[in-house]
């Protein structure tokens, strides 16, 4: 069964976000790019790559064997949600051959007024099997994804909605994923502001069963800042 594979291969163990918008340095027209970085991310012993676009998807693909949680980021006018938010970028990734599929799972705007409920019933109907991820931002939100039968429960967009703002994954020792842990059965991926070894041992001994690194690793600009900000003294 391909979720008990998947769980097997992803369960305790770092999962590396590979991804770069066309507003950032390592963002490339021509490609090529984010496969380097799922290559070193492979050698250092990552259990699972994230990543956005089909093209990316596709080139990692080539260079790494490991499972790849795909999405692709899209604005709609009429939509605060962007991560997978429609059944057309489901299509896209589905097309590739991903292991799983991860969508916003928040009770934020989708486009055309679909409600979560609907968007989920529309992708089971088209894609019985397919994993699918909810990313989420409150507890609610979480408790709501599992309801609906998503086999991932995600912590990616806390702090990052406005349901949300006032909340940091972080915050009073991972308060929302402890007390997540107590009620959610389904596995949970922490992802968000998990930016040092400190951090992803103290979520995984709270009992997540993946954790998602991105910014920490992948994003040069963000990495260089904190650097450059200290050396800026008075």
């Amino acid at each position: 069964m391909l979720q008990k594979k998947i769980y097997e291969q992803i369960k305790g163990g770092v999962i590396i976000s590979c991804q770069a918008l066309p507003d950032e340095p390592m963002y490339s027209e021509k490609g090529g790019v984010m496969p380097l970085f799922a290559k070193a991310a492979a050698q250092a012993g990552a259990v699972g790559i994230r990543a956005n676009s089909v093209r990316d998807i596709k080139e990692i693909k080539e260079v790494v064997d490991l499972p790849i949680i795909g999405i692709i980021k899209k604005d709609y006018v009429d939509a605060d949600a962007f991560i997978t938010p429609t059944i057309a970028e489901v299509d896209a990734l589905v097309a590739t051959g991903i292991e799983m599929i991860a969508l916003d799972g928040t009770s934020s705007s989708r486009p055309n007024g679909q409600s979560l409920d609907e968007f989920v019933a529309q992708i089971r109907k088209a894609y019985p099997d397919q994993l699918l991820m909810a990313d989420c931002s409150t507890l609610e939100e979480m408790v709501k994804a599992e309801q609906l039968g998503f086999d991932y429960i995600g912590t990616t967009l806390v702090g990052y909605t406005k349901q949300s703002r006032d909340l940091a994954i972080a915050s009073n020792d991972f308060e929302l994923i402890r007390k997540a842990r107590q009620v959610i059965t389904k596995p949970i991926i922490a992802e968000g502001n998990i930016n040092t070894p400190e951090k992803v041992r103290r979520v995984l001994e709270l009992g997540v069963d993946s954790v998602v690194v991105g910014s920490a690793i992948t994003r040069p600009l963000v990495i260089a800042k904190p650097f450059i900000e200290a050396a800026n003294i008075d």
